[in-house]
């Protein structure tokens, strides 16, 4: 199983097969109600690798999540165009797309012994747009 990520706003952000390891979407209601809530929220988190570039090849995408988690509510640069893909076999298996997403954490690690560092990014759906996120999925194999 394999995801690629796609994120469009003023620059495109792709991260593939390589980079990304985990992937959690989660649809967040309150813990507290007693019936269906209209308060409801989508997130996806993000774990993986940073690659580094070796031999002239290009770096990978990860330095430019790290600078849009530093874009500030005030642009409009905040809320990017997010597509993620769940790949299994060679097929599409699950695809989630967010149309105002932005980044809520962003964190890397490095450590001496990995060689590697790891990264891992919250996105949320804004909220109220959250009608527009879109689930797609049962594509034929």
């Amino acid at each position: 199983m394999g995801f690629r990520l796609k994120v469009e706003g003023a620059e495109t952000i792709e991260l593939g097969l390589d980079n990304i390891k985990t992937v959690t979407y989660d649809t967040d209601t309150p813990d507290d109600s007693n019936a269906r809530s209209t308060d409801v929220g989508a997130t996806l988190l993000i774990t993986g690798k940073i690659i580094t570039a070796v031999d002239g090849e290009a770096a990978d995408d990860t330095l430019k999540l790290a600078t849009w988690s530093l874009v500030p509510a005030e642009k409009a640069d905040c809320y990017r165009k997010v597509t993620l893909e769940v790949i299994a076999a060679d097929q599409v298996v699950r695809k989630v797309h967010f149309p105002n997403a932005f980044v809520v954490d962003y964190n890397e690690v490095f450590g001496d012994s990995e060689g590697v560092g790891m990264f891992s990014i919250l996105i949320k759906q804004k909220k109220d747009k959250t009608e527009l996120a879109k689930i797609e999925g049962g594509y034929a194999v």
